[in-house]
């Protein structure tokens, strides 16, 4: 495809060049000083990302003070990848028209079209449809008019501060240079790898996997399917050994005051959410097999699914009445939501084994 956007090619290559030019020179003047400037702006360059531009300013999972908000935004210029506005705009167009194209990012026009070459070739001007929630944010559209000028004071101080306590050279290549490369290439595979390789765990239908090895480098974002499945939720590793720093800094944010109103998805209500899903996958699959296994699996499935969502619901409506309980219905209601969850285990137990079976015999991958 034709490179349009030239600045942004010539930026990109430029930067990579010269982390290769300067690596002979930054291993004469060494220093582990240089590793950490590398590691702490490279650590808040992700954070601005993951918790900012993505889970607050794109997919509004939480809200938060100005001042978090301008944490966010100024720290995002270590990472250099345009403003809030333009990349929530464009995140938003992936979520709505994901796999197809008019996503941006699209991983069906090829892994590197996905990794980088989408932004040598994509400028469509922003639809402030889109974004209409982000222009009347003040600070965000403070940033998106003087982006440059931030950026540039941002890594202006960074590089400063690293020549107080070594060589020019070593501050310029670990504070900057190194950090804008692995920053910029951390992000990126989330758009390219992260929809090749992994776990479809929770949505089969998607090209997003689950990630395990990209989310201990990108801060929890490598749980992709996860996220594109449920995307309003503040979380994308929802397990207890999912490696997430992004939800610890939120939910830590939250205690402290800074942010508040976190969304998320219940596990009854992500089970509801996930049988939905993989009956309608399974019965479309099945729908044209005439064997008598086919149509006792699609009775199967459907009597099995209504029973989950059944049992799902009354769950969810007791630990409901349980806020609002007096004392004395709430031992009652304990009981009874204990015995429910028990019965709603063994139904998804069942569940599972059934959608495995249906899946092996008609030959569809599932990843539970």
């Amino acid at each position: 495809m034709r490179i349009k956007n030239w600045g942004i090619f010539a930026f990109i290559a430029g930067y990579h060049v010269l982390l290769v030019a300067l690596l002979p020179a930054y291993i004469n003047v060494f220093s582990w000083e240089s590793m950490v400037l590398f590691g702490v702006t490279w650590a808040i360059s992700v954070f601005s990302i993951t918790a900012g531009y993505h889970r607050l300013f794109s997919h509004n999972t939480y809200k938060a003070k100005p001042f978090y908000e301008w944490c966010c935004l100024i720290a995002s210029s270590l990472a250099i990848e345009s403003t809030a506005l333009q990349w929530s705009h464009d995140h938003r167009l992936h979520h709505s028209h994901v796999d197809t194209d008019k996503d941006p990012y699209s991983i069906k026009k090829g892994f590197w079209y996905a990794h980088i070459w989408w932004m040598f070739t994509y400028n469509d001007p922003i639809d402030e449809r889109i974004v209409k929630d982000l222009l009347k944010n003040p600070r965000v559209m403070f940033q998106h008019r003087h982006y440059v000028l931030l950026t540039l004071a941002v890594n202006l101080a960074v590089f400063g501060i690293g020549c107080l306590f070594m060589s020019p050279l070593a501050s310029f290549f670990g504070g900057v240079v190194l950090r804008i490369f692995a920053i910029h290439h951390c992000t990126w595979f989330i758009n390219s790898l992260c929809h090749v390789w992994g776990a479809r765990t929770y949505a089969k239908e998607l090209s997003a996997v689950d990630n395990a090895i990209l989310a201990f480098f990108t801060f929890g974002e490598g749980y992709h399917n996860y996220h594109h499945t449920m995307a309003n939720d503040y979380r994308n590793g929802v397990r207890w050994y999912h490696f997430d720093p992004t939800k610890w800094l939120i939910w830590l944010s939250s205690k402290l005051g800074l942010v508040s109103d976190l969304r998320w998805v219940s596990d009854v209500r992500l089970r509801q959410i996930l049988v939905k899903k993989d009956k309608n996958l399974l019965l479309e699959r099945i729908k044209y097999e005439l064997d008598e296994t086919a149509k006792d699996l699609h009775h199967r499935l459907e009597t099995l699914s209504e029973s989950f969502e059944d049992k799902a619901s009354a769950l969810l409506a007791k630990l409901k009445e349980m806020r609002e309980a007096t004392e004395e219905r709430r031992k009652l209601l304990e009981i009874e939501i204990k015995q429910l969850r028990k019965e709603l285990g063994a139904l998804w137990s069942s569940w599972i084994s059934l959608t495995e079976f249906t899946s092996s015999r008609y030959e569809l991958g599932h990843a539970h």
